[in-house]
């Protein structure tokens, strides 16, 4: 399974491309998955609302997706933009250890 880009529209010419691209690669609905989705999905909300793009991938349904990756432990996160490229592996549940892997600060954006 492939989900749709959480966060963003469609990119046009009034929506700029996402800044930040995420892809999740997880193994069906273990715990261990289901709880990487609630936490990146939440962590996007939180810190990167309307700038991010995440693609959701079941290994199980897309295995070639994930061995083009050379994605071999799930659940893995992978942040393709900005660069650096980089791999977290895990139920993404230390939010601040995320956050330093993604670039950001540890402070969510206000709501103002």
């Amino acid at each position: 399974m492939v989900n749709n880009p959480l966060g963003t529209a469609p990119e046009s010419e009034d929506n700029p491309p996402a800044e930040y691209v995420l892809h999740l690669y997880i193994t069906g609905a273990t715990p261990n998955s289901t709880r990487a989705v609630r936490n990146i999905k939440a962590l996007c909300e939180r810190h990167l609302q309307g700038r991010y793009e995440l693609l959701i991938i079941d290994m199980y349904q897309q295995p070639d997706l994930a061995k083009r990756e050379q994605i071999i432990a799930a659940p893995t996160l992978v942040k393709k933009l900005p660069l650096p490229l980089r791999r977290l592996i895990g139920d993404l549940s230390e939010e601040k250890k995320v956050l330093a892997a993604l670039g950001l600060p540890d402070v969510p954006l206000s709501n103002s």
